[in-house]
Parts: structure tokens; sequence; C-alpha cells
């Protein structure tokens, strides 16, 4: 059977509604997808596009280019391209708490989500740093995040912290948890038998023996030291500056790297409009977009939807437990 996934449209007035528009013009991705959102936004950007839209109920068959099935979150206010409106914060998050609970209920096998604005969700008065962390709370889970492409996937030790923040939050618990999770999940749902993950230091040079930090010697090493001892195929700690060469990378499946912008800008430059973001430990597969809202060119018919269309792929691979 085809998995069923939720399709979370993401911020009303960026570029993920005219993103689903598209995705609903190829009935072999549509077929497996029903969005969460608001009816009338999705029929103005199919307006906005020129292209045909049949909205659908959850349950209905998909039958020619333009139908998509829809589960109604109706937005406070009515969405502009390009103007944030704090008033529809609430309905961003309803459709992504809806969609886990229907993943977490078994309604549906996985959830894939389009860009959101944390700034606009935050003035709407509502507490959130990311759909990441919005999701582990609601499934009561550990989770880590991780971006891939075809020929890299990087994970991170830390996710959305200030940057002086970073050495606090890595501490030996946190550490193994992370590599434990992303160890599992290239054995489980990425069919990995003896997954090798490369893992960054968190200072330059891997902190040079202590000279330049000392994270490596007393909370990296002994961690990978003991994960090593049961079985775990972990390098490192690497240098960041060297760890991304292609000659290294061909023999890893994997990098954490320590923080966000130690290895997703590698990632995000040789590839990005075919990037995706997942979530790991989560009890179904999450995958996102891996760009923003775009707000500048919402509503022109400009933006790609190739990082969508691959996160719907990569989602409907792991709901399947086969390797995107």
């Amino acid at each position: 059977m085809s998995p069923r996934l939720a399709l979370v449209p993401g911020e009303p007035a960026g570029v993920g509604p005219e993103l689903c528009i598209r995705l609903a013009g190829d009935p072999g991705l549509s077929r497996v997808c029903t969005a969460y959102g608001d009816a009338a936004t999705l029929q103005q950007a199919a307006r906005a596009l020129d292209l045909p839209l049949r909205l659908l109920a959850p349950d209905a068959e998909i039958e020619q280019p333009g139908d998509l099935r829809l589960t109604p979150i109706p937005n406070a206010a009515p969405a502009h391209p390009g103007q944030l409106d704090p008033r529809n914060a609430r309905a961003v998050i309803d459709a992504l708490l809806r969609a886990g609970a229907d993943c977490l209920q078994g309604r549906m096998d996985g959830v894939v989500t389009g860009p959101v604005h944390k700034a606009t969700i935050n003035a709407g008065g509502i507490d959130y740093t990311g759909t990441t962390e919005l999701l582990a709370d609601q499934a009561g889970r550990s989770v880590v995040m991780m971006l891939a492409r075809p020929g890299l996937r990087v994970a991170l030790a830390t996710t959305h912290l200030p940057l002086r923040a970073v050495p606090d939050a890595i501490t030996a618990a946190s550490l193994e948890r992370v590599l434990r999770i992303l160890d599992a999940a290239l054995r489980g749902p990425f069919g990995i038998a003896v997954p090798r993950i490369a893992v960054l230091g968190l200072n330059p040079h891997a902190g040079e023996s202590g000279l330049l930090g000392r994270e490596e010697l007393d909370i990296i090493i002994p961690v990978l030291d003991r994960l090593r001892a049961e079985g775990l195929a972990l390098d490192g700690p690497l240098p960041a500056d060297t760890a991304f060469l292609p000659d290294r990378l061909a023999s890893f499946d994997a990098v954490l790297a320590m923080y966000h912008d130690q290895g997703l800008p590698v990632l995000k430059s040789t590839g990005i409009e075919h990037a995706v973001n997942i979530t790991l430990g989560l009890p179904y597969p999450r995958v996102a977009v891996d760009h923003g809202t775009a707000l500048d060119i919402a509503g022109r018919g400009v933006a790609s939807p190739d990082s969508l269309f691959a996160a719907v792929r990569a989602c409907a691979a792991l709901a399947g437990r086969t390797t995107p």
C-alpha cells in the first residue's frame, strides 16, 4: 500500500502554499499526500499560478492533475503573499500538531512540512523554537535533526541555539543520546547495516590536543570511545575544515556536526535544491523542505518546488522503511 503523508504548507504568506499547488499537478506525488491547511489560501495560490486545483475530502481518490486532498485548518485572517500576519500563527501550529497527532494515532504514516516563520509565530503569542522541537514535545521523544541531499547526510548535536550557548549544551549525556538516535535511524529506516559516522570536533582543529579548547578531550573523545566499544562505527573527533573533503566524505554514511552553522552551510552550498530536513527519533518520519518562506518571491510563481518534491519522496521512502 502507498504511504499516507500529511503535507503542511507552513507560513501562509510564504511560498509553501504555491509549492503545494505545484505538487498537486503531479498525481504521482499528490496521491500519497493530504494537505493540512487553509482552503482559501491554497485556492488563492492556484489562481496566482493559473493552475487547476480541486480540493477533495481526506479519504477521496486522486483522479487528475490538480487534485489535492485537504484536512481543513482555517486561518484566522486572509493570507496575502509576502505579508506576514501573526493572527495566522495559531493555524500554522494547529496544522503541524494535527498532522503529528494523526501520525501518532495511525491515521497517517509521515509528515512533510513546508517553511514556517518563527518570528511571526512568536509574535502571535506562541512560544516556538522550531518544528523539530514542537513535534518532539508532542510525541514525548528525544530527536535529532538531520539534513540530507544525495551523497551527504549531516546531523546536528545541537540545533537552534545562540553560538555562545553551544559548548554548555554539549554534554556527555546529550552527545551519547544524539549518536545513539543517529546510529539507530541509519540502521533502521535507512537500512544501513553498519553505519559509519564522522563526528566533528567543536573547536578549530578539533581542539588541537587541548590547545584550542578541551571539549574534545573531556567530553567528545570519552563518549566516542565508550560507544565504539559497543560496536558503533564512529570516526573522530575530526576537524570540521577538512572533514567535508569529497574523498573523506565518500567513506561516511553521515556526519555529526556540533552546531547548526558548522555543518549545514556545506550541505546547502552543494545542493540545496535537492536537500531535505529529516527529524530522527520520532515514531514516524518527518521531512521538511530545506529553505525558508521566501517572502520576497511569494505569489510570483517563480519558487522552485524541487525541495518539496524531494521531501515527499524521502518521507514516502522512509515510511516504507527503504533508503531514500
